[in-house]
C-alpha cells in the first residue's frame, strides 16, 4: 500500500506538466484520474486520453512503493492550496489515499491502477536528438495555421518533416499555409514526415516553454515519442498523406511590397474592428507607395487606413481574411515584412526577408 513524502512544488510542478492531457469529459471514468507510481526514490505521474499520454518522474521519500490512481483536478487543486515552503505525505487505504500536510488532512477515492490504459511505446524506427528551443521556435511559428476538426483529418495536426541536416514543420487549414524550418545535425536514413494531432503540439509547445535542453524525437508506425528528460509525451499520429505543400507556395508572383513588419501589423488590426465577424474580410489596395486597407461590415460602417510601403508592380485591389495576415505577421518576428503578390485570385506569400525559409501563404477571398 502506497505510501510517499515529497514537497508541494515536486507534486504540484508535476501533476501541472501532465493535467492538459487530461479531459473534463471522460468515455472512462477513470482517465479523469492520474496513475501515481512508486519505486525506488522516483514517483511517476502519468495521464491519459487514449491518444495523448504524459508522464512525468520526481524525486520522493519513498516508504512504501506501490501504484494507486487519483483524480487529477482535485489532486492538482488540492496542492495547489497548500502553502509554498509545505511538504505533504500521500498514503494509500484501500480504496482510498489520505494526503497530510501539517494540520490538513485529505481523503480522495482511488480507482484501480491495474486497470488505468496505458498506450504502449511501440519502439522507436527512427530516434533523433534534437534542441528544444528549435523545435519550440518552429511550432510557435506555425500552430496557429492547423485546422480545427476539419474533414480532412490530415490537416487536423502539424507536419513534422525529418531530413539530414533540416527539420521543417508545415501546417494548413486549406485556406492558410505556415511551413518553417532550420539546418539541424540530425542524421537520418530517409526523409521522414509525420501529422502530430493538435492536441500532442499544443502540449508539447507548453512543455517546450520550461526547457531548451536536447530532447529525444521517437518516431515509429503510428506513434510519435518526445522525451524532455523530465518528461514524456506519446501520442498517436494521424494516419494520412499530408498534402504536398510545396506546390502551394506561389513561386512566379510579379508584385512585391515591402513594408515595416509592425505598422502593416497595427493598420490591419485597427481596421479589423470595422470587418464582418463572420468572413473578416479586407481589401487591399495597392499602388506606387500607398498601400490603402479598407474593411466594412453589414452594419454600413467602414475603416479606412493607408501605409507607406515600399511596391514594385502594377496597381492591384486583392481581398484576404483579415485574422489570417494578422496570424502571420505576429509570427514573423521581423522589423521588415514582404508580402510576393500575383493578382486578385492567386494567393499571397508572406515571409521575413532575412529568413525566407520561414513562409505564410494566404489564399485570397472575394469581397
Amino acid at each position: 500500500m502506497m505510501n510517499i513524502q515529497t514537497s508541494r512544488s515536486e507534486l504540484l510542478g508535476a501533476i501541472q506538466s501532465v493535467i492538459g492531457v487530461v479531459e473534463r469529459r471522460q468515455s472512462l471514468p477513470i482517465l479523469s484520474n492520474v496513475l501515481l507510481v512508486a519505486n525506488d526514490d522516483e514517483l511517476s505521474i502519468t495521464a491519459s486520453d487514449l491518444e495523448l499520454q504524459a508522464e512525468r518522474r520526481i524525486r520522493i521519500q519513498n516508504i512504501v512503493p506501490g501504484k494507486m490512481t487519483l483524480p487529477a483536478r482535485k489532486l492538482h487543486d488540492i496542492c495547489r492550496g497548500l502553502p509554498e515552503g509545505a511538504n505533504l505525505s500521500i498514503e494509500q487505504d484501500q480504496a482510498r489515499a489520505v494526503i497530510r500536510s501539517s494540520k490538513s488532512r485529505y481523503v480522495l477515492s482511488s480507482l484501480p491502477a491495474d486497470e488505468f490504459p496505458l498506450m504502449a511505446s511501440t519502439g522507436p524506427e527512427i530516434e533523433v536528438k534534437l534542441r528544444g528551443g528549435d523545435l519550440k521556435d518552429l511550432i510557435n511559428r506555425t500552430q496557429f495555421a492547423i485546422a480545427q476538426q476539419d474533414v480532412r483529418y490530415y490537416l487536423n495536426g502539424l507536419m513534422l518533416e525529418l531530413k539530414t541536416g533540416k527539420l521543417r514543420v508545415v501546417a494548413t487549414d486549406g485556406h492558410r499555409l505556415a511551413l518553417a524550418e532550420k539546418d539541424s545535425g540530425i542524421t537520418v536514413a530517409k526523409d521522414v514526415q509525420a501529422i502530430v494531432p493538435r492536441k500532442a503540439v499544443i502540449e508539447l509547445q507548453r512543455q517546450l516553454e520550461q526547457t531548451d535542453q536536447e530532447i529525444s524525437v521517437r518516431i515509429s508506425a503510428g506513434q510519435i515519442e518526445i522525451d524532455t528528460g523530465d518528461l514524456k509525451l506519446l501520442s498517436k499520429l494521424i494516419d494520412g498523406r499530408f498534402p504536398d505543400y510545396q506546390r502551394v507556395v506561389p513561386d512566379n508572383s510579379d508584385k512585391l511590397l515591402s513594408s515595416p513588419r509592425e505598422k502593416l501589423r497595427s493598420a490591419l488590426a485597427r481596421a479589423a474592428v470595422l470587418s464582418n465577424e463572420k468572413f473578416r474580410g479586407v481589401r487591399l489596395q495597392l499602388d506606387a507607395t500607398i498601400l490603402k486597407i479598407e474593411t466594412q461590415n453589414p452594419d454600413q460602417e467602414e475603416a479606412q487606413e493607408e501605409v507607406e510601403v515600399s511596391y514594385q508592380g502594377t496597381p492591384l485591389e486583392i481581398g484576404f481574411n483579415v485574422n489570417y495576415l494578422l496570424d502571420a505577421l505576429d509570427a514573423i518576428n521581423s522589423d521588415e515584412v514582404v508580402i510576393e503578390l500575383r493578382s486578385a485570385d492567386a494567393s499571397g506569400l508572406l515571409y521575413d526577408p532575412q529568413h525566407k525559409e520561414n513562409k505564410y501563404v494566404v489564399m485570397p477571398m472575394r469581397l
